[in-house]
């Protein structure tokens, strides 16, 4: 399987080298965390009922809304990672080869 933001953005970027596998990862890392924090905010919006966890499942609703973002964004996520990528590589002086 390839890495759809390291593909994407090679082919968004033709005049640039690859990127960093560094600055891919922590696009994809900011991925998760972005949508780990949407899931919680959901999870939230959610009325309970009468059966629920109690504060045990309180405690680690937001492991599970980390958990579930990591997931989302391993299979393919939103699609941000390439755009935060190319902002990257922006801010970098347009450069995504180290530092």
């Amino acid at each position: 399987m390839t890495d759809p933001v390291t593909s994407l953005s090679a082919a968004a970027l033709p005049a640039r080298q690859a990127p960093n596998p560094r600055d891919a990862k922590t696009a994809r890392d900011f991925e998760a965390v972005f949508v780990g924090q949407m899931t919680k905010l959901m999870m939230e919006s959610v009325q309970q009922g009468d059966f629920s966890g109690g504060h045990a499942e309180e405690m680690f609703r937001g492991v599970l809304a980390e958990k579930m973002g990591e997931a989302i964004t391993d299979r393919g996520g939103l699609g941000l990672a390439p755009a935060v990528l190319d902002q990257i590589i922006r801010m970098q002086g347009g450069s995504s080869n180290g530092r």
